[in-house]
């Protein structure tokens, strides 16, 4: 995937919506589904960041996004409905949804983890995933063809301590990912997640401070995996587990 070279119109007139979009792997992702031609939904919590993306959005001259501030964790059930809603009045159907917004809060043994705290990664990495998958599937049915994507993690393919709430959600994210797959698999609708591997993020930044950052990938350097699991030219890839970056066995991040 990472060696995919895609037309440029390879999203042209496909509605995308991308969670976390404000920055990071989500902001990426957007700028790059809308520099192949889609109008992306801009979707997070911090509006002054999705504006940023908006902003670049418009300032390369691509398709104009829409921004929708959205809070996945303070939300009730019935705005994520509402949202759905509002979704097909404004564009009657999506292409593509993209799950990357994420929170980690902290790390900590079982014994010790603060159930508030892992009852708010759980609702914002799966529960909010559920909700906002379940009202937009309607829209996904709409399009001719469409693909779901859930960024997902290694530590949610194998365990690792301390990684708590964030990597029993992130093994949930996999079982959601499988059972969407098979309901979906006679239908136009592909469904996959993708483990971006190490990257220049927050949230890589925030668990491994002792990191040097510039020795990883850009978010931007692994888009190709997202463009291609988001475009029509893997509709034949359905239920699959994907690595963005090489997976060896002294690998341990």
């Amino acid at each position: 995937m990472q060696d995919y070279n895609p037309d440029k119109d390879l999203l042209n007139e496909r509605v995308i919506l991308v969670t976390g979009a404000g920055s990071g792997i989500g902001q990426a992702a957007a700028k790059k589904f809308a520099e192949y031609g889609a109008t992306v939904v801009l979707l997070g919590r911090n509006e002054h960041r999705l504006e940023q993306t908006y902003d670049q959005i418009e300032a390369a001259g691509w398709p104009t996004p829409a921004l929708i501030p959205f809070d996945l964790e303070k939300a009730p059930t019935e705005d994520y409905y509402a949202l759905g809603e509002s979704l097909y009045q404004e564009f009657g159907q999506l292409h593509g949804l993209l799950h990357n917004a994420a929170k980690l809060a902290l790390l900590s043994r079982i014994d010790d983890f603060d159930p508030v705290t892992w009852n708010s990664v759980i609702q914002v990495n799966l529960n909010a995933a559920f909700l906002l998958t379940q009202a937009c599937l309607p829209l996904l049915r709409k399009a001719d063809d469409a693909s779901i994507l859930f960024t997902s993690d290694r530590v949610g393919r194998k365990g690792r301590a301390y990684w708590g709430a964030y990597g029993v959600s992130k093994f949930a994210i996999e079982g959601l990912m499988q059972t969407l797959a098979e309901e979906l698999e006679s239908s136009q609708i592909r469904v996959n997640s993708i483990a971006p591997g190490p990257t220049q993020t927050a949230l890589r930044a925030w668990a491994y401070p002792g990191e040097d950052p510039t020795s990883l990938p850009l978010p931007d350097q692994i888009m190709n995996n997202y463009l291609y699991l988001m475009g029509p030219d893997s509709k034949e890839i359905n239920g699959q587990a994907l690595s963005a970056q090489a997976v060896t066995q002294v690998d341990k991040s």
